[in-house]
């Protein structure tokens, strides 16, 4: 019987009822929609090995950083020694031309380095978010003008603004957290608002603007968790992008050189003439220091991707070419024969 032919059976559809055990209507659920939120995202992150590995070279660094007054207390900058030192027991690094120690200098300037970093990462990819949701939401004149701003600021050359904005501006942190920042969102809105683009799309966008819910609501309750994984690869990619080139401006001198740093290191290794004299030590630490946090920072984004990409996912099982391939089991013709039986008596 077809469903025109049975009321009954429309009815339920229209309702969005089943049949009960009883013979009456009962609700059936609709289905749910699935979000990408950040929770299977952490699960996975966690049983990764590569993402557990830099979280754990990121969290050694973050225990050094808050407690360098613990672990070197008082002023690093005092001279403690005689000038260029090799690595001894006194001075586990040595110590610098002026006779700091260069192991205090570089516990004391992963706070400053951390702190820019993230801070450059966290207020970079919220520009970015923002400028990329609303551009893909709003669509129009509103996508267009945000595209151009976007398109200018990727195409200006990113050293010589850096360059230019750092000499002109007032020296401090929050200057240098300022120049990153206005250097460094437009390519994370270029990422984000081709993710926002895709999901602009999905039916579930359309139902809840149908239902009459805000501009905002949608873009930051509905779209948003869909986007959890490349939101968390831009922030990785942002924090990187801050440590770098906060090292590359101080070692320019267009930081603030009155600070500790693992950037204002290395420029007072050049300065002293470090390379010419062979005294490593002044200026491998800190160098060292900055590939650790950014290789860290490289095994979560990988631990990102394998966690949301699934063809980037290993196998558990290894399988061998001479192995046979696993074939389900059919169906035995007796116990479908019953199923179709069945099936007639209760029609």
């Amino acid at each position: 019987m077809s469903l025109a032919q049975n009321p009954q059976a429309m009815a339920e559809l229209d309702l969005g009822t089943g049949p009960a055990p009883d013979g009456g209507l009962r609700p059936v659920s609709s289905p749910r929609r699935r979000r990408g939120g950040g929770g299977g995202l952490l699960r996975g992150l966690v049983s990764n090995s590569k993402s557990v590995a830099g979280i754990a070279i990121l969290v050694i660094f973050a225990i050094i950083a808050i407690f360098a007054p613990v672990i070197s207390p008082g002023d690093p900058t005092l001279i403690t020694g005689m000038g260029s030192q090799p690595p001894s027991p006194e001075h586990w690094l040595g110590t610098t031309a002026k006779g700091q120690d260069v192991l205090a200098l570089n516990i004391w300037g992963s706070r400053s380095s951390l702190f820019v970093g993230f801070s450059v990462g966290i207020l970079a990819t919220l520009v970015g978010l923002f400028v990329g949701l609303a551009s893909a939401y709003l669509g129009r004149w509103v996508d267009n003008l945000l595209s151009l701003v976007t398109n200018v600021f990727l195409l200006l050359p990113g050293l010589p603004l850096l360059v230019i904005l750092a000499a002109f501006l007032p020296q401090g942190l929050g200057t240098v957290i300022l120049v990153l920042v206005i250097t460094g969102w437009a390519g994370s809105a270029r990422v984000l608002r081709s993710q926002a683009m895709s999901i602009r799309g999905k039916d579930f966008v359309a139902a809840s603007q149908v239902t009459g819910e805000s501009g905002l609501r949608i873009m930051f309750k509905e779209m948003l968790p869909n986007m959890a994984s490349i939101v968390m690869s831009t922030f990785l990619a942002c924090v990187i992008f801050g440590i770098g080139a906060q090292a590359a401006l101080e070692f320019l001198g267009l930081g603030d050189i009155s600070t500790v740093s693992w950037g204002t290191n290395l420029y007072w290794a050049s300065n002293d003439g470090a390379l010419l004299t062979g005294a490593w030590w002044a200026f491998v630490p800190p160098g060292v220091c900055i590939a650790l946090v950014a290789f860290a920072l490289a095994l979560v984004n990988y631990g990102v991707d394998e966690t949301t990409n699934p063809r980037l996912r290993r196998p558990r099982r290894r399988t061998t070419p001479d192995e046979p391939t696993r074939v389900a089991r059919p169906q035995d013709s007796s116990t479908a024969l019953s199923g179709d039986s069945q099936k007639e008596q209760s029609r």
